[in-house]
């Protein structure tokens, strides 16, 4: 899987990061999953290759603005583009009468059914490919993490069982290779059936704002990537006296070597943190904080980078 950052700030955009959301792209490179969906979310879009139509999900993770006011725009946008697939949306109940609303009073049709799902009840989402699970965080308001895991990933023919259901080499082989269903012997064959992963599944998980990031525990462990926020540096807080309900990169680090997280994705930054570090406080403080606590492969999230999931589990 691949991630790739449409708005890396925290509350309000900058010159160069806008607010928050972010992008999980399967394996195959095509259909994707959007997790919030802050202002100007569509604009990111326009600079990369993701297109609305092949979007198979969005996951909001609180009621926040910069988490969830983009999406009027983006679905109007995806119903101008001609898409005709549902869309399932999963976010607190209290957006679903807003995003309504929004959306009758601007008298914007949809060419596509949308699928309104609480995140409180949620329990687990899946396609095919991706399952969906939920974490609860802590913040000022309810917050949740979203836990991708993949199915059946690069799925191949499981042949010794092709062998011994009679199914004969050639177009049916092909054909359940394919994900297609077949008929053999007067009985329809269902590809799942025969089809097994090549490697483990991955194993990704994108979180709201949280000021506990011990409340992860349950689903971090040996976890191939986590995207979390570090809103604040430790002298930051200790000089203010106040976290907002927020991390900052030394708490999220100290868990993530805890929890033996393969790649930690730190974004969700104060607009106070500079890109220059040759001012103060800069980006780079955040990440020499998170450094200092963590020994795996870090990365600083930056706006429009995409960034692929290795065969050997690194992000880079």
């Amino acid at each position: 899987m691949d991630l790739q950052f449409l708005g890396t700030s925290a509350g309000v955009p900058t010159k160069a990061r806008n607010v928050t959301g972010t992008a999980v792209i399967e394996a195959t490179g095509s259909h994707w999953y959007l997790v919030d969906c802050g202002e100007a979310t569509q604009h990111q879009l326009l600079y990369t290759s993701l297109s609305i139509r092949d979007l198979r999900g969005v996951f909001i993770t609180h009621v926040h603005g910069d988490h969830c006011f983009g999406l009027p725009g983006l679905l109007a946008s995806a119903g101008m583009s001609g898409r005709t697939r549902p869309l399932d949306l999963i976010m607190p109940a209290a957006l679903h009468d807003w995003l309504r609303l929004s959306l009758a009073v601007s008298e914007t049709y949809l060419s596509f059914e949308l699928r309104l799902l609480a995140v409180e009840t949620l329990g687990t989402w899946h396609n095919d490919n991706i399952q969906v699970s939920t974490v609860q965080l802590s913040h000022r308001v309810p917050s949740h993490g979203y836990v991708f895991t993949e199915i059946n990933p690069e799925p191949r023919l499981d042949i010794p069982r092709l062998e011994a259901d009679g199914i004969p080499r050639g177009p049916l082989w092909g054909e359940l290779a394919q994900g297609n269903p077949v008929t053999h012997a007067g009985r329809e064959l269902n590809p799942q059936d025969y089809l097994r992963p090549s490697r483990p599944p991955r194993r990704i998980i994108v979180c709201g704002d949280n000021d506990t990031p011990a409340l992860l525990a349950g689903v971090a462990q040996g976890a191939d990537a986590l995207v979390h926020e570090a809103t604040f540096t430790q002298p930051i807080v200790e000089r203010t006296q106040m976290t907002f309900g927020h991390s900052t990169a030394a708490e999220v680090a100290r868990f993530a070597e805890q929890a033996g997280v393969k790649n930690l994705v730190l974004t969700h930054f104060s607009a106070r943190y500079q890109p220059n570090p040759q001012r103060s406080p800069s980006i780079e403080d955040v990440r020499q904080e998170a450094q200092a606590h963590y020994s795996g492969n870090l990365i600083l999230a930056q706006d429009l980078r995409r960034y692929h999931m290795a065969r050997d589990g690194r992000l880079a």
